[in-house]
């Protein structure tokens, strides 16, 4: 890359080139990004955000633009759109609550729910309609093609530093993360037909800053993140039976890794 950079973002585009965003370098707050060509291996840099980013989103739309969202180093709820086709950033509507540190789910529909974050454990959410973040509680959703805001159910426990998933039923699974300085094993799940959360079973561990991955089964793989240590155990989530399974430990314990299934 051109920048070194930490708590940045990674965004596969629909053309297939990879679009990096923000992060923090030497305690300097980062508004540019680059793009990656896994074809040919290269790295070239596209016009920077508006806004520096660190602890922030980047979600694709149904569009093909990119979403952006919070995690500013002036504390502030604003968005941002990149079009990947002409390589340009603008501001979209603010959500409603200040959040880093937050999670940011494509839904079937094309909206984009965000849970959590760090303003005060955050247990709304909001979703985004393209242009438009709608408060529900401290979980948003935004509809990418009608351009308004919309309010949803609150999560049963705020947290920030936690994993969200889309999984392949169109629900959304929450696990880990930190609420009041307590790191959490509790999970739960997102039914966007009914904007409702229900618990479903707790992870084997408390953990925060992990990953999680949908399987090709259709089972989440969660690795990672911390208690007072890098975790080597893994977790699968069977969305069948809503139970957690343990599976083969990693080599070396990871904190803020990434996690990626790749087909076979």
């Amino acid at each position: 890359m051109h920048h070194a950079r930490l708590w940045h973002t990674e965004t596969v585009l629909e053309n297939g080139k990879v679009l990096v965003t923000g992060g923090i370098n030497n305690d300097t707050y980062l508004n540019s990004a680059e793009l990656h060509d896994p074809l040919t291996g290269t790295w070239t840099i596209t016009n920077s955000m508006i806004n520096s980013r660190h602890w922030h989103t980047a979600s694709v739309l149904l569009n093909g633009k990119v979403l952006v969202s919070e995690g500013t180093d002036i504390y502030s709820s604003n968005t941002e759109l990149y079009d990947p086709s002409i390589g340009i950033w603008t501001e979209t509507d603010n959500l409603n609550v200040v959040r880093e540190h937050h999670t940011a789910s494509e839904l079937l529909d094309g909206k984009v729910l965000v849970t959590g974050g760090t303003a005060i454990y955050l247990s709304s959410p909001q979703l985004y309609t393209e242009g438009i973040a709608i408060q529900m509680k401290t979980v948003s959703e935004n509809d990418t093609q009608i351009r308004t805001r919309a309010i949803t159910g609150s999560m049963n426990i705020g947290r920030y530093a936690h994993s969200a998933f889309l999984l392949t039923n169109g629900k959304v699974l929450i696990a880990g993360g930190i609420h009041s300085g307590t790191i959490l094993n509790s999970a739960e799940l997102y039914d966007p037909s009914t904007e409702t959360w229900k618990t479903t079973s707790n992870m084997h561990n408390e953990r925060y800053d992990h990953k999680a991955s949908v399987l090709r089964n259709g089972k989440v793989l969660v690795t990672g993140g911390e208690i007072d240590k890098n975790l080597y155990n893994a977790k699968l989530y069977d969305l069948s039976t809503r139970i957690w399974a343990q599976t083969d430990k990693m080599n070396n314990g990871r904190l803020l890794a990434y996690s990626i299934c790749i087909k076979k």
